[in-house]
């Protein structure tokens, strides 16, 4: 099965708290059907003092949201929009948006 979401793309927050937002994908995580949005799902957490942060405290960070609750953004329709599959001329499988037919890959 194809990725119909990658690092990078633009999506908009359908569902949840965060719904009407835009941000980009920072990264994808397949397994779990879930992925980063940059800005979006942020959480605040308690952090121990560690080699890598000595003073600990109070970090606000991006967790992952389910790939339902997100939908790709078409910058030519200026809407979400789904993403289907297509070959290219030289028949290599590529994403095209259902708004407005851009090729993505």
């Amino acid at each position: 099965m194809g990725q119909r979401l990658k690092q990078d793309d633009r999506v908009v927050v359908i569902a949840g708290r965060d719904k009407g937002r835009q941000g980009r994908i920072l990264k994808v995580f397949r397994e779990e059907a879930r992925v980063i949005v940059e800005g979006i799902n942020v959480v605040r957490r308690h952090q121990r003092p560690t080699p890598q942060n000595p003073e600990g405290g109070i970090i606000e960070k991006e967790m992952p949201i389910h790939v339902s609750n997100v939908m790709l953004w078409d910058d030519e329709a200026e809407a979400p929009t789904r993403v289907r599959f297509s070959q290219d001329d030289d028949g290599k499988k590529v994403r095209v948006t259902t708004k407005s037919g851009k090729v993505l890959d």
